[in-house]
């Protein structure tokens, strides 16, 4: 009978709650979203141009220092990570709130802070959390794949035909280099998502990460079942 709800996103009543989980997991699930996605672009935006920049620079001083950063990135804690940046732009400057959301639209049954400003001062901290580790990952993977394109032959072709560097690296090079770098960051949507459990917990994000410490705290068994295998199910 468990197996047959569950298959129909019905995970019964949450223990402490008294609420339905399938409408806790709904109310929550925009925020977490919102969150991994916004990670997940930042991540992206920056991890490729530094990964390209680090392999045809290699060995200059710009490289080495992304390179070390990278591995500072990989290395420290999420939630070491968090307590930092809150500590510089939340407690030290001001510039930032710690925790919460802000202001968030109604659209329909979503709910999103990306169409306030109090919604996106509230995200910034959070999603830099939540994107360095992929950020530095991803940075690494184009590096080392970018290397290893430069070293085939179809790219010393290239250059024998007299075509500009320009149009070696970003149009022969790049292209081929990124087709692992999409398959992992498909992967990496679901670590995003699994990891926000941390970064939530952390900046008190009101999303499914939070939810999920909430009912371990309280022994709530069905909310952890149906997040579970949520998290199942988006991998």
């Amino acid at each position: 009978r468990f197996i047959g709800n569950a298959v129909h996103g019905e995970f019964g009543l949450s223990i402490r709650q008294g609420r339905r989980v399938s409408t806790l997991i709904a109310e929550r699930l925009p925020a977490t979203l919102e969150l991994a996605i916004s990670a997940g672009v930042l991540a992206l935006a920056l991890g490729i141009p530094m990964g390209v920049y680090t392999a045809l620079r290699r060995g200059k001083f710009g490289a080495q220092v992304m390179m070390t950063v990278s591995l500072l990135g990989v290395s420290l804690p999420t939630f070491l990570i968090g307590i930092l940046l809150i500590l510089v732009f939340a407690v030290t400057f001001k510039m930032l709130p710690s925790f919460g959301r802000g202001d968030t639209v109604a659209l329909g049954g979503w709910t999103t802070g990306w169409l306030t400003a109090d919604g996106w001062k509230h995200l910034v901290l959070p999603a830099i959390t939540l994107a360095v580790f992929q950020l530095a990952l991803i940075m690494r993977l184009v590096r080392a794949e970018m290397l290893e394109v430069l070293r085939t032959d179809y790219i010393k072709f290239a250059r024998a035909r007299g075509l500009q560097n320009s149009s070696v690296y970003f149009g022969h090079a790049l292209k081929n280099t990124l087709v692992p770098v999409i398959t992992i960051t498909g992967l990496q949507l679901g670590s995003l998502i699994a990891f926000a459990i941390i970064t939530e917990t952390v900046f008190q994000w009101p999303g499914m990460g939070l939810l999920f410490i909430q009912a371990v705290q309280l022994a709530d068994l069905p909310v952890m079942a149906a997040y579970l295998c949520l998290i199942a199910l988006i991998f």
